[in-house]
């Protein structure tokens, strides 16, 4: 039998096919390309890598997918990098994770804290690679978690362990599972790839705005859970950390489960975890304020946002549903809209008692009726007091304004986009032709954002949502509607660390993730996880179990 020929793999983007375009059509472009950098070859393999849409030409009715062709051709002696680059081809860079094994003994095995992306990426790695570590979560099991959250959305208590921010997978549990990232770092596409192979749809490796989808993220976190236990892990539920004490032993994590002790504690508990923050700060973490965001959830009828983007063609099923990302940077502050949620609902966020937060959420289908955005404002450090303590007290004091404004019952304050932007208000205006989908309709409040939200914040949206109505046709519709409030963009604050991963002041803690101000997003906190994961693997090896 004849030996395979050596191949490499190289990477040409900018081709552009219609929409009908099949995996034939990829093949010819990509070949046609390679021909005009002068590389005879025809691919022996072509596969899409990344698929975007161009809709500028909308108003003529074309629009078109720009696309990257992953393809191998025999080992042969390529062309200069200029003619390369002019033909938009480059070398692929597949190599692998590189995990190097420390030396020094690990007599605890290591703990993780917190099930979001950091802490569920970080597990998972260190199980894979024989460590058995304990998982740690304070809220509950995926279809446990959903359960309480389906009960407060239809009007039943709020349990603040087990909420849309607590639980099995994180705050991106009850979201779009939106995967971009603006991280430029080769793991990215490991985490991507890793999703895929635990459930999530394929089509994420190559999309350019991949989503997963709420629905289906709840299954591959348990697919992804199931997977740690089975490799010798071992996950604790409703188990909160309370305290962390650091002596010549180890590192002790004091829970609601009793003591560990452990050698590496990697701490990703989430931008939520307020008591967390509390206790770090007492116990003199190297802690510091950061920027972060405020605002609304805006909301709009899905197919005003597809024939906006998309034209006459709104509604092509290659084409899927229309989603935006917005920003205004001419004014003082910043204003950007967050975590778009196409066919989606504004989801009732709240992880503490009296106090009311908005967040997106969509299925994979993303077949709701409305579209809804966060639209969110810069807050500065000096905007409340440059500390992390009022950090956390200026997020926690909107909330409780917005739970006031609300009739403290958790309805969400809301007002049309009209109503929010007219110089003088005879009356408040009721949702009419778009639906509010918090809590199924059924619970808010008309009342003006001005008092909810600080003047700075209101000024700002004020400002700029006419600025983003002429960069996205009804944007500002006066029947768009405004909910709030939306602050947890980010962490508030960032837990300091070493080149080694290794917090500041505390050695054997690892913070890492959003939680700890290291990431923004499911994907850059699951890099962020394995990265930290490595920096312990780098340093122990696994000689044993207590």
């Amino acid at each position: 039998m004849a030996e395979r020929a050596a191949a490499q793999t190289l990477l040409i983007s900018g081709l552009r096919l219609p929409l009908d375009a099949d995996a034939d059509a990829l093949a010819d472009a990509a070949a046609s390309a390679l021909r005009r950098a002068g590389i005879a070859a025809r691919p022996s393999a072509c596969r899409l890598h990344k698929r975007s849409i161009d809709a500028r030409r909308r108003g003529g009715g074309e629009i078109t997918f720009v696309c990257t062709a992953m393809v191998e051709v025999p080992v042969c002696r390529l062309p200069s990098s200029e003619r390369l680059k002019a033909a938009g081809i480059s070398t692929a860079d597949c190599a692998p994770m590189q995990i190097v094994r420390g030396s020094e003994p690990m007599v605890h095995r290591p703990v993780v804290v917190g099930m979001g992306p950091a802490g569920l990426f970080a597990a998972l790695l260190l199980a894979e690679q024989g460590y058995a570590p304990i998982l740690l979560e304070r809220g509950d099991a995926v279809q446990t978690r959903a359960a309480r959250v389906d009960a407060f959305l239809t009007g039943g208590a709020l349990d603040p362990e087990s909420n849309v921010q607590f639980g099995a997978g994180g705050a991106g549990t009850f979201s779009d599972g939106k995967l971009v990232t603006r991280i430029h770092d080769p793991l990215c596409s490991y985490v991507l790839t890793r999703f895929a192979e635990f459930g999530a749809p394929e089509e994420i490796l190559w999309r350019a705005k991949p989503h997963i989808g709420t629905d289906l993220l709840r299954q591959v976190i348990s697919a992804m859970a199931d997977r740690i236990t089975a490799l010798g892990g071992e996950i604790r539920y409703r188990c909160r950390l309370d305290d962390i004490l650091c002596t010549a032993e180890g590192v002790t994590a004091r829970t609601t489960d009793g003591d560990l002790l452990t050698d590496a504690l990697i701490l990703a508990p989430g931008h939520s975890a307020r008591d967390t923050y509390a206790m770090l700060m007492e116990r003199g973490f190297a802690i510091e304020p950061k920027p972060f965001s405020v605002g609304v959830r805006i909301e709009h009828l899905q197919s005003d946002i597809d024939r906006a983007l998309f034209g006459d063609l709104a509604g092509h099923p290659a084409l899927g549903k229309g989603e935006y990302a917005l920003s205004d940077t001419t004014g003082d502050r910043g204003v950007y809209t967050f975590c778009m949620c196409p066919g989606g609902t504004v989801i009732a966020a709240a992880s503490e008692l009296g106090g009311v937060v908005v967040n997106g959420m969509s299925h994979h289908a993303r077949d709701g009726r409305n579209a809804n955005s966060a639209v969110a404002v810069s807050v500065r450090p000096e905007d409340y007091g440059n500390t992390p303590a009022g950090a956390i007290a200026f997020q926690r004091s909107l909330e409780q304004a917005a739970y006031r404004a609300g009739g403290q019952n958790y309805a969400v304050p809301l007002e049309t986009v009209g109503d929010f932007l007219a110089d003088k208000r005879p009356g408040l205006h009721a949702p009419g032709r778009i639906i509010p989908t918090y809590m199924n309709g059924t619970h808010f409040r008309v009342t003006p954002m001005d008092g909810v939200l600080p003047d700075f914040v209101t000024g700002a949206l004020r400002r700029s949502l006419p600025i983003l109505g002429r960069r996205l046709r009804g944007f500002d519709a006066p029947d768009a509607l405004l909910s709030g409030v939306e602050t947890r963009t980010s962490a508030p604050l960032r837990i300091l660390r070493g080149e080694d991963g290794q917090a500041l002041t505390h050695r054997g803690v690892y913070p890492c993730g959003e939680g700890a101000g290291y990431a923004g997003g499911i994907t850059s906190a699951a890099v962020d996880g394995l990265r930290t994961a490595l920096a312990v693997l780098a340093r122990f090896a696994p000689s044993g179990k207590d």
